[in-house]
């Protein structure tokens, strides 16, 4: 092949190639679809923001749809929250949607509620349409005892002005709970509150749950009231079982403090009885030595030994008396 050919080819390849880079690097498709849009914006700001690192479609793309929609946005403002790490395009759209609805909403505002963490489309949706949120059953003790369930409806509408740093669904909730408790609590029988279920919702309502929230609460509607345990004869039943118990143990322990007592009285009898018997074992031996020391003589012994045969015969007399007067009684 003719070198003059090949060096043809070559040129031709390479200008390919650089055609195949440039229009990588540079979205002229993009920035054709921006000024037929009617977005003035140059090609070197859509080169600058490949530099920056920015993806010129997520910046583009949003803003020739806020430009359709009448919105004042520039592409510096939508370039530097994308470099933010925010949503453009969730961004334009809840601007789009708060502008439809005659929302105030500015650029910053919505821009700054997307980069807290919450759905801005959403709250601007939600800001238009409220939503219902359903509690589980909520129970609390009436003061009669008996326990009432209750299930309430939650209708809120967003606050835009709140959803920065305002609490989320999960306040509602617990606030509306502690609303629905107290109030039964608060009752003196189950039945007005079964009687009258809008007591609660209406008591609940005029303490402003939605106070530090990022929800404004139009409605608390009670869906459901059911009766549960009868809580206060648990209580009374629980109580007597623990009276019982405390009275069993106290029982117990008078008993075994007795039983001591017993075996402390029977140790000192046997203790007194070996003493006894230890006494009586040193009498003959006391006699004797009396006796060959001369201090009692034989006819002293001999009138002890009478005086303690008087004395048993006078018990033995004694003790059938006792036992002909026992069965004469019988």
């Amino acid at each position: 092949m003719d070198p003059s050919t090949l060096l043809l080819l070559a040129l031709i390849a390479a200008g390919v190639i650089l055609l195949a880079v440039f229009f990588t690097f540079v979205p002229v498709m993009l920035w054709i679809s921006a000024l037929a849009a009617g977005v003035k914006i140059s090609i070197f700001t859509l080169i600058g923001m490949r530099l920056r690192r920015v993806i010129p479609s997520r910046v583009v793309n949003p803003l020739i749809k806020a430009h359709k929609a009448g919105l004042d946005v520039s592409n510096n403002q939508l370039e530097s929250h994308y470099l933010a790490g925010g949503n453009v395009d969730r961004v334009v759209n809840a601007l789009i949607a708060a502008h439809r609805a005659n929302i105030e909403l500015t650029f910053a505002r919505c821009a700054a509620i997307d980069l807290a963490g919450r759905d801005v489309l959403e709250a601007v949706q939600m800001s238009v349409n409220p939503k219902v949120i359903e509690t589980p059953f909520i129970a609390g003790v009436a003061m009669d005892g008996i326990e009432v369930k209750a299930k309430a409806r939650i209708t809120v509408r967003a606050n835009i002005d709140r959803l920065v740093g305002g609490a989320g669904e999960e306040t509602i909730i617990a606030r509306v709970g502690e609303g629905i408790v107290s109030t039964i609590g608060s009752s003196d029988n189950h039945k007005k509150v079964l009687e009258n279920p809008d007591m609660i919702s209406q008591t609940v309502l005029s303490k402003g749950l939605d106070s530090g929230t990022a929800f404004e609460i139009l409605s608390i509607d009670i869906a459901d009231v059911d009766i549960g345990k009868n809580i206060g004869a648990i209580l009374q039943t629980d109580q007597a079982e623990a009276d019982k118990n405390i009275a069993q143990a106290k029982a117990e322990e008078r008993r075994a403090m007795a039983v001591a007592q017993e075996q402390e009285m029977r140790a000192k009898v046997e203790e007194m009885r070996a003493k006894v018997v230890e006494a009586e074992a040193e009498v003959p031996l006391a006699m004797s030595e009396a006796l060959r020391s001369g201090k009692i003589g034989v006819m002293d012994y001999l009138n002890m030994k009478n005086i303690d045969a008087d004395t048993e015969m006078r018990d033995s007399f004694g003790k059938l008396t006792k036992d002909q007067s026992d069965e004469d009684h019988k």
